[in-house]
C-alpha cells in the first residue's frame, strides 16, 4: 500500500495498481445499490428534517458514500463497526435495513431502538452496529474493547472504527490507538477525512499529517481517495485480510467530502461554493454509474435500482409516519437490564469461623468469577504482572496471563475496553486506580457505559464491572482523597456499590460481576487491611439491598463505607447515655433501598445520615429528600446530616482530622438530635397534661 499524505480538502490521492484492481460487474453493481440507498435515504431525511418531521441533530454524509460501503464491504456478519455522528451511511452499510432506521429518525416505536437513539445513536449489536456516537472519538475506544474481545475469544473477527478527520485531535483516540498498536488488536482505524471539523479547516486543526499521526503508533497507514467505491473496497480487504492473519490494526485514511453542512441549518460560511462545486463533480454515484456503463451494463437496469431503492424509501416514510410513537413502558425498561433475583444470605459467622481481610476477598471474588467464567478479563493499570499497587489481584496473572491484563495509564481507553468488550458479550472487569480519575474518563462511563442501553433501546449488552477506591484520612491531598459516589449516583444507568466489610466485599462483588448492567464498585483503601469472617465460596449479597447492622428505637443512622464503622461505634456510645441508635448500612448507593430506610424512620421518627463525601449536594441529601417527601408523616424532627464541609480534602493532618466525620461527630450529632427529641416527648406529655386539665375545669 502507498505510504499517503494529509489532504488537502480539494485533492485526492492517486490510486495505486491495488486500488484499480475492478470489482466483477455484479459486485460493483451490488455496491452501486447500496450507495444509492444511502443517497437516497439521506435526501429524504434532509427533506424531513427541513419540515420538522425528524426531531433533534441530523448529520448528513452525502458525497461521503463510497467510504462507507467501500470500508464495509469486506466485513462479515460477525464483525462489528464503530461510527460517529454522521452515521447513517455506515450502518445501512453495515446491513441495517432502511426501515427501522427511518422509524427511528421520526422518533417512533418501531425505530431501531424503540425511538430513544435517534439519529446521532443509531444502532444494532446483533448486526455489529455497535453504535453511531454523539460524541467525538468515543465510538475509537469501543472499538479496542470490541477488538480485544475478538483476540480473546481467538476469533478471526475485525472492527472497523469510522471518525472524522477532527476526532484525531481528541484523547479517546490516542489512548485507543496506542492500546491498539501495543496489543495489535485487529481493529482499522477508519478516517473520513472531508477536510473540516466542524466548521474548522483541517488545516487549523492539525499540525502534522495523518500519516504521522499513524507512525507516531507503529500503525500501517494506508491512503485512498474516498470517493471511488472500488478504491476503497480494494484497500480494505487488503488491510481486513492482513488483519485477521494477525497483523496488526491499521490507519485508513480516506479522502472525501460532506456536501451539506456539518449539521442540518449550518449556514456554512466556512466554506466557498466552487470548492463544494469541485468535489460534486466526483460524486461517487456519477463515477461508479460511469463505470458499470462502460463495462456494458444497461442504462435501464441502473435506472431501475435508483427506481426500486427511491419506492423503498417511500415506504419506509409512509411506514414510519403511520408507526406509534414510544411510551414511557420503554423509557423505564430500558435503562437497566432485569436482575436475577438474589436473596439475602442467611449465613451467620461462627465462633471459630476463618477470618480473612477486605484485599482477601477482592482477590478472591475475582479469582473465583475467573475461573467460572472464560469470557472475563480484567483490565487496568499494573493489574496483572504487579498483581495492583494494593496488591489485591497479586497471584491471578499467574493462572490467567491472557485475562489479566496490564494497560497503559489510558484510563479512557480501559473505560472503552469494558464498553466494547461487553457490547461484545464479554465480562469486563476494570479498574480505575484512583476515584479520584474519574475526571480524565468520565465520558465513557456517563455517556457510554450508563447510556448505550438505553439509547439501543435495551439492546447493548453492558454487563461490566468498574473497579475503583477511595478514602480520606491519610494525608493524600485534594487529588487522591474524594468521595465522589454522589456523582456517580446522578447518572441514571449506573448502579453504585460501596461495600463495608470483608465479606459484604466479597458478596457484593461476586453479584457485581454478575449483574447484566454497569457497576462501579467502590473499595475504601483504608478497610483493606479490615479482618472479618470468611463467608462460604457461593455467598452473594443482593445489589440494591441495604441491612441494618444495629437495631434501635430511638433514632436511625444511614451510612456507607467505612462511615458505617464509625456509626456503629456512635452509637454504642450513645447506648450508654441512654440513646437507642439504629444503624443502617446502604451497601448499595443506587439503586437506594428505599424500604429499609422508611421503615426504620417509621420506627424512630428520626434520621441522621452520615457519610465521607462532602455535604453539599451529596448522597444524604437525597435521603433527607426520600424522608421529607415519603416519610414525612413519621418525622418528629429535622432531618441531619454529617459529612465533610464542602471543600476540598486538606493536605494537613490536623485539618484532615478535623474536616473528615467520625464517631464522635457522628455521636454528638445524634445527641442534638436525641435532644430534640425528648424535647419534643416532654412538651407532648406537658401539652397532653394541660389539655386533660383545661377539660376538666370546664
Amino acid at each position: 500500500m502507498r505510504k499517503g499524505k494529509q489532504l488537502p480538502a480539494t485533492q485526492v490521492p492517486q490510486p495505486t495498481a491495488a486500488e484499480l484492481r475492478e470489482l466483477p460487474a455484479d459486485r460493483l453493481l451490488e455496491a452501486f445499490g447500496r450507495m444509492t440507498m444511502i443517497r437516497v435515504f439521506e435526501e429524504r431525511v434532509s427533506g424531513l428534517y427541513a419540515n420538522g418531521e425528524v426531531p433533534g441533530f441530523v448529520h448528513l454524509s452525502i458525497g461521503q458514500e463510497a467510504a462507507a460501503v467501500g470500508a464495509c464491504w469486506p466485513l462479515a456478519a460477525t464483525d462489528v463497526i464503530t461510527s460517529n455522528h454522521r452515521g447513517h451511511g455506515h450502518c445501512l452499510a453495515k446491513g441495517l435495513a432502511p426501515e427501522p432506521m427511518m422509524a427511528e429518525l421520526l422518533a417512533r416505536a418501531t425505530g431501531t431502538n424503540k425511538g430513544l437513539g435517534g439519529s446521532m445513536h443509531i444502532a444494532d449489536p446483533s448486526l455489529g452496529i455497535f453504535g453511531a456516537n454523539g460524541i467525538v472519538a468515543a465510538g475509537v475506544p469501543i472499538a479496542a474493547g470490541a477488538a480485544l474481545a475478538a483476540q480473546l475469544r481467538g476469533r478471526r473477527d475485525v472492527v472497523v472504527s469510522f471518525f472524522g478527520d477532527g476526532a484525531v485531535a481528541q484523547g479517546a483516540f490516542h489512548e485507543a490507538a496506542n492500546l491498539a498498536a501495543l496489543w495489535k488488536l485487529p481493529v482499522v482505524f477508519f478516517c473520513e477525512n472531508n477536510g473540516y471539523a466542524e466548521f474548522s479547516p483541517i488545516a487549523d486543526q492539525h499540525p502534522v499529517p495523518m500519516a504521522t499521526r499513524a507512525a507516531a503508533y507503529g500503525l500501517e497507514y494506508v491512503a485512498v481517495d474516498g470517493n471511488d467505491v472500488e478504491a476503497v473496497a480494494a484497500v480494505m480487504t487488503d488491510v481486513v485480510q492482513r488483519i485477521r492473519d494477525g497483523a496488526g490494526p491499521a490507519f485508513v485514511e480516506a479522502a472525501t467530502y460532506r456536501w451539506h453542512g456539518h449539521y442540518e441549518g449550518d449556514p456554512e460560511k466556512y466554506r466557498t461554493k466552487e470548492e463544494l462545486a469541485q468535489w460534486q463533480e466526483r460524486d461517487p454515484l456519477v463515477i461508479t454509474r460511469a463505470r458499470l456503463l462502460g463495462r456494458g451494463v444497461p442504462q435501464e437496469t441502473l435506472d431501475q435500482i435508483e427506481a426500486q431503492v427511491q419506492a423503498r424509501i417511500d415506504a419506509a416514510v409512509d411506514s414510519a409516519r403511520q408507526a406509534p410513537q414510544p411510551d414511557m413502558t420503554v423509557l423505564r425498561s430500558s435503562v437497566y437490564a432485569a436482575r436475577t433475583p438474589v436473596a439475602e444470605p442467611a449465613w451467620e459467622p461462627a465462633a471459630d469461623n476463618e477470618i480473612f481481610r477486605t484485599m482477601d476477598a477482592v482477590r478472591l471474588a475475582l479469582e473465583g468469577e475467573l475461573a467460572a467464567n472464560p469470557d472475563m478479563f480484567v483490565a487496568g493499570v499494573d493489574v496483572g504482572k504487579g498483581g495492583n499497587v494494593f496488591a489485591l489481584t497479586r497471584g491471578l496473572y499467574a493462572k490467567w496471563p491472557d485475562r489479566l491484563l496490564d494497560t497503559p495509564i489510558s484510563e479512557t481507553a480501559v473505560m472503552g475496553l469494558a464498553v466494547g468488550g461487553a457490547m461484545a458479550g464479554m465480562t469486563p472487569v476494570v479498574e480505575l486506580m484512583y476515584l479520584d480519575f474519574l475526571g480524565v474518563c468520565f465520558d465513557q462511563i456517563l455517556n457510554q457505559a450508563a447510556k448505550l442501553r438505553f439509547m439501543t433501546g435495551g439492546k447493548a449488552r453492558m454487563g461490566l464491572v468498574i473497579r475503583t477506591q477511595f478514602g480520606g484520612g491519610r494525608s493524600s491531598g485534594s487529588q487522591h482523597s474524594q468521595s465522589l459516589e454522589a456523582l456517580l449516583a446522578h447518572v441514571p444507568g449506573l448502579t453504585v456499590v460501596m461495600p463495608s466489610t470483608p465479606a459484604d466485599t466479597y458478596g457484593l462483588l461476586r453479584s457485581a460481576i454478575l449483574d447484566p448492567n454497569p457497576v462501579v464498585f467502590i473499595e475504601n483503601r483504608q478497610m483493606y487491611g479490615m479482618k472479618g469472617p470468611k463467608p462460604p465460596a457461593d455467598y452473594l449479597i443482593p445489589l440494591g439491598k441495604a441491612k441494618v447492622v444495629r437495631e434501635g428505637t430511638d433514632l436511625t443512622i444511614v451510612s456507607v463505607s467505612r462511615m458505617v464503622h464509625e456509626a456503629v461505634a456512635a452509637a454504642g456510645a450513645l447506648a450508654e447515655r441512654g440513646i437507642s441508635a439504629e444503624v443502617i448500612d446502604l451497601r448499595t448507593v443506587s439503586p437506594l433501598d428505599k424500604e429499609t430506610i422508611l421503615a426504620s424512620l417509621a420506627k424512630t421518627n428520626r434520621l441522621l445520615i452520615a457519610h465521607e463525601g462532602v455535604t453539599d449536594f451529596g448522597i444524604g441529601a437525597e435521603i433527607a429528600a426520600l424522608a421529607v417527601y415519603e416519610g414525612f408523616w413519621t418525622l418528629d424532627a429535622p432531618v441531619m446530616r454529617v459529612a465533610p464541609p464542602p471543600t476540598p480534602s486538606p493536605y494537613a493532618p490536623n485539618l484532615e482530622r478535623q474536616w473528615l466525620p467520625d464517631r464522635g461527630s457522628i455521636e454528638r450529632a445524634a445527641i442534638a438530635l436525641a435532644r430534640v427529641l425528648f424535647a419534643i416527648a416532654y412538651m407532648t406529655e406537658a401539652l397532653i397534661a394541660f389539655g386533660l386539665e383545661f377539660y376538666q375545669i370546664t
